[in-house]
């Protein structure tokens, strides 16, 4: 009985306590944009395809882990975002001997993040973004044997971490975020985008920012297949722009992606 008492007791303190992180954001979010360069770790809420889905669609997602502001602000785990297709061709594949494919194009803008008085208009890049299966991959910890009781966390775009201690590391071995009770943590790093046929290119932070899943160096497409990122909305606070000249593009519910918010 007893047991029973705490376990319900400690579900309405952590309810409580989202409910006033909710509120606070809300006071908060009407008149402060968010600051410039914050990283916002989200997933797609349901599945959006090219030549399926149409200009004007709505595109919805929500953040997977809080994001702690530089202005003292907190934008809680599970807050909504809102945007729109932009561009949505699927592939049709052209027969011709030795002709060059017309990509499928599948474009995205993403409006605002939080709802009702909590709402904000915002302008987002993406730095990087993941397949369902590669994000559902990098959640888990991975056993290397019967008798690994802990496993090891695998960050989309390779740093790692065990379980039980706080350190990130990359591939090298170098410390390059934090585990912690609200999640990952890191310093971005300057990389280059993977998988990429044209150039991109993800800057640095001097502030540490909310990761969540990825590494502090990912950048570019990941478990996407043949779909590369020709414009990740940086330009002019456009939209980001996912093409494939082999197949439709899709982006599975269940995918994730690392933003960061743009300067107004």
């Amino acid at each position: 009985m007893i047991s029973s008492f705490n376990s319900l007791s400690m579900k309405r303190v952590t309810a409580f306590v989202g409910c006033a992180s909710m509120a606070l954001w809300a006071t908060q979010a009407q008149t402060q944009p968010l600051p410039p360069s914050t990283a916002i770790p989200i997933v797609f809420t349901h599945s959006i395809a090219a030549g399926q889905s149409k200009p004007g669609d709505k595109v919805t997602a929500k953040t997977i882990q809080s994001v702690f502001l530089s202005n003292g602000r907190v934008l809680p785990v599970g807050s909504a975002l809102a945007g729109h297709i932009v561009q949505s061709n699927s592939f049709a594949l052209d027969q011709t001997p030795y002709a060059i494919q017309k990509p499928s194009v599948l474009a995205v803008h993403f409006d605002t993040i939080g709802e009702g008085p909590a709402q904000v208009s915002v302008s987002l890049a993406v730095r990087a973004i993941a397949g369902s299966v590669a994000s559902h991959e990098a959640e888990i910890p991975h056993y290397r044997d019967e008798i690994d009781a802990t496993g090891t966390r695998s960050e989309i775009g390779g740093a790692s971490f065990s379980p039980l201690e706080e350190a990130v590391t990359s591939p090298n071995g170098d410390v390059v975020g934090y585990s912690r009770k609200q999640g990952v943590f890191a310093r971005l790093l300057a990389a280059e985008g993977v998988n990429q046929p044209s150039s991109l290119h993800c800057d640095a932070t001097d502030s540490e920012q909310s990761v969540a899943i990825f590494s502090a160096d990912a950048c570019g497409v990941y478990g996407l297949n043949t779909v590369s990122l020709v414009d990740n909305g940086a330009e002019d606070h456009g939209a980001f722009v996912l093409e494939s000249r082999r197949e439709t593009v899709k982006v599975d519910a269940g995918s994730t992606a690392l933003l960061q918010v743009m300067a107004q």
